[in-house]
């Protein structure tokens, strides 16, 4: 897609924000509420502003009620609740600790200034995330006698994980907030492009002989994944 506005929609109790995309492929106004993206608007190349605005007034309704639905969003502050691996742990802002972040079964322990917090934990998240699927990348590679050219951990949106011709495998930082199994099943989906750069039955084969559950790894994202964009440092 090529073209990038936004529009602000007045839905009387409230403003909401729209995210105008313009399409060379799109034929027809279209507009779809993503719980990451939030209310996106597609446009062909040439249609105008005017016309989306028109277009957006006769779904406010829809929108309205759509927009409702959609999770709120968690900061990461010292009283929320974090899921880390399957285990839901408290963030606790401990200022005078002098320690940085640490974390134990029941809690994320927080040190320094309050303003901090957020960011904080979201980086101390990310190595964590890095620490576990680096490793599981490594081990479930050897076992097909495969080695990744790289394993980063980014803040993705579109997808869960992605692997290039080259061997470079990208995993969202946010899989650390899914079960422990969950993430696995998308490192080894990853692990088998290494070998098979696309979704033939010969790659499905390879998934299922690494051990991880691809099936339950897959329907849990499903239901669940647009749950893990909700935690945000502020």
């Amino acid at each position: 897609m090529a073209g990038l506005d936004s529009l602000v929609l007045d839905l009387g109790d409230d403003r909401l924000s729209v995210t105008v995309r313009r399409s060379p492929l799109a034929k027809t106004l279209s507009v779809r509420v993503d719980p990451v993206r939030g209310v996106v608007l597609v446009l062909p190349a040439k249609a105008r502003l005017s016309d989306a605005r028109m277009f957006l007034q006769a779904q406010r309704a829809w929108l309205a009620e759509r927009v409702a639905k959609l999770p709120r969003s968690l900061p990461l502050l010292a009283g929320t609740m974090v899921p880390v691996q399957g285990c839901e742990r408290l963030i606790c802002h401990n200022p005078d600790a002098r320690r940085g972040v640490w974390m134990d079964d029941r809690a994320i322990y927080v040190s320094g200034q309050g303003e901090h917090v957020g960011r904080r934990v979201q980086d101390f998240l990310k190595v964590e995330a890095k620490r576990h699927m680096l490793a599981t990348a490594h081990d479930l590679a050897g076992r097909i006698d495969r080695k990744p050219a790289r394993v980063t951990v980014k803040d993705t949106v579109s997808r869960w994980g992605s692997c290039s011709a080259q061997g470079h495998i990208a995993l969202s930082w946010r899989l650390i907030l899914a079960p422990t199994w969950v993430a696995d099943y998308v490192v080894g989906h990853e692990v088998a492009h290494l070998v098979e750069l696309n979704h033939s039955p010969a790659f499905w084969r390879i998934v299922a002989g690494l051990g991880v559950d691809h099936h339950g790894g897959r329907a849990w994202l499903k239901a669940h994944g647009a749950g893990l964009h909700r935690y945000q440092a502020t």
